[in-house]
């Protein structure tokens, strides 16, 4: 009996250590979790609040792009998809085409060609107060939105001579009248001369008379008329486009001429629209 009370009594104690060892060891365990959702549950609110404050400045920023939209929207307009034009310039444009021909406005499909149609009537609206009067030398062509300007050369050069004449003056000073009357036009100035061949000391061949003929009116609508440069191109014809046959002394003076090709750009004009609204924008944001 006693042996068996030994027997007993150890493996109690045995088993009683080896309960304690996994006590002690799952209390450790526990500890390193506890430890660990500690960590966890601080990165997360700090995670929430980084959160919370992203979430208010983009609320913030699209509330001020909302404003900004909704206050652009009272006086911007988008044209083309990279344009943006004043809503006040639209109405002094809808005002411009109450005066244009009914059947062109009615081919006019996008803001574009409104646009187009209104400067072109502006353009005619200038050549006809410029005093501008057509004659057997002088004749004014309106096509659309193109204004081509004929010229003989006895109103502008002496014969066979590229220098500009005193009584070119006048002309001249009409011209720049109309180019200087709107900034988004293009000006093409061509020489044009009759089949007849030139060969002197200063001038090669009628490509070179024609092309120094416009260069000489470009320079001079430069110099003394304020043209911009940029808007200018001088071009030379040659004898190659002739209004009339070369065959009588009346038809030859018919094909020497300067011809003035006056050409809305629209593209520049949109820019030009487009950097006034980007001036009008940027003073909106210096103001809040």
């Amino acid at each position: 009996m006693r042996k068996i009370s030994i027997v007993l009594t150890t493996a109690i104690l045995v088993s009683s250590c080896v309960s304690k060892k996994k006590y002690i060891a799952l209390e450790k365990e526990n500890g390193e979790i506890k430890s660990e959702l500690l960590k966890t549950k601080i990165a997360k609110e700090d995670l929430v609040a980084k959160f919370d404050n992203i979430q208010k400045r983009v609320k913030a920023y699209n509330s001020k792009i909302s404003s900004l939209k909704q206050e652009n929207n009272a006086k911007l307009d988008i044209v083309e998809g990279f344009t943006v034009v004043s809503n006040d310039t639209r109405a002094k444009m809808r005002e411009t085409l109450k005066n244009v021909d009914a059947e062109k406005l009615s081919k006019a499909k996008t803001l574009k060609d409104s646009m187009n149609l209104a400067v072109a009537h502006n353009l005619k609206q200038v050549i006809n107060k410029s005093n501008i009067n057509e004659d057997e030398d002088f004749a004014v062509d309106i096509n659309e939105t193109v204004v081509m300007i004929s010229i003989a050369d006895n109103m502008l050069f002496n014969t066979g001579s590229y220098r500009l004449s005193s009584k070119a003056d006048n002309v001249l000073r009409k011209l720049a009248d109309v180019i200087n009357s709107e900034p988004s036009l293009d000006v093409m100035v061509e020489g044009h001369t009759d089949a007849r061949t030139i060969n002197t000391e200063f001038i090669a061949d009628n490509w070179d008379l024609s092309v120094l003929r416009a260069t000489s009116v470009v320079r001079k609508l430069q110099s003394k008329y304020s043209v911009a440069p940029e808007k200018l191109i001088a071009a030379g014809r040659s004898s190659y486009q002739p209004i009339a046959e070369n065959d009588s002394r009346t038809n030859r003076s018919k094909n020497r001429r300067t011809r003035i090709i006056i050409l809305p750009n629209i593209n520049k004009f949109f820019a030009l629209m487009a950097k006034n609204d980007d001036a009008i924008a940027e003073n909106t944001f210096s103001q809040e």
